[in-house]
């Protein structure tokens, strides 16, 4: 992989590396930041979507909807689906609860299932790329 391309991708997973971290942080603040949380959760999917996507030279719009760059990853490698199907859900918490509005509350637990879902999409995403990439 050329050096360039190399360190984009990179800096894609290591923003979703902090936004993993950033939400386990929220959860253990007291109280919980649970609606940070959760933003940091749909963050953290979305950055490890794109670095994927830009490791396979593919074309991605600014976007935060999780199901159209899932569905992209897809495309490359169709075995992702399982484990990307349920951060698709995540999608909502890009905006949800950045402003003030009527949205509902989450639990702490609901919250940390989020955290995994995130996790476990960064872990099988760079488990695919080349050890070079990876932060």
């Amino acid at each position: 992989m050329h050096p360039e391309k190399s360190a984009e991708v990179k800096a894609w997973l290591q923003k979703a590396q902090n936004d993993l971290r950033a939400g386990e942080i929220d959860l253990e603040a007291s109280p919980p930041l649970i609606e940070d949380a959760l933003f940091h959760s749909q963050q953290a999917v979305e950055k490890t979507m794109k670095g994927f996507l830009t490791a396979h030279d593919k074309i991605f719009r600014k976007t935060h909807d999780l199901d159209e760059l899932g569905l992209a990853c897809e495309n490359i490698d169709e075995s992702l689906m399982v484990i990307l199907d349920p951060a698709r859900e995540l999608t909502v918490f890009a905006w949800a609860f950045r402003y003030p509005g009527d949205m509902g509350e989450l639990s702490v637990d609901e919250a940390r299932e989020t955290i995994e879902i995130a996790r476990n999409v960064y872990n099988e995403v760079i488990n695919r790329l080349p050890d070079e990439v990876r932060p």
